[in-house]
């Protein structure tokens, strides 16, 4: 379970900006299927480690990563999009 304590999902929205997701521990799913399920269809996303993420909250709006970087899988869920 410290898997969950540790690591974050992120993806990029269709304005650029980076969506972080924080998993939560005894959910019963692993990180690959909480990202399936809660990343929109077809965005890729990237599972980073907690001091990956940018500390200092106030611009963490304009953190950027390349397309490139998502690499660990592609959202299955359309959520009405």
């Amino acid at each position: 379970m410290a898997e969950f304590m540790k690591k974050f999902i992120v993806f990029k929205e269709d304005d650029g900006s980076i969506s972080i997701i924080k998993p939560i521990e005894g959910c019963g799913l692993n990180l690959e299927q909480i990202a399936q399920k809660d990343v929109p269809g077809g965005k890729r996303y990237k599972i980073v480690d907690a001091e990956d993420l940018p500390t200092d909250r106030y611009f963490r709006d304009a953190w950027d990563m390349d397309d490139s970087e998502f690499t660990d899988g592609t959202g299955a869920t359309d959520h009405g999009n």
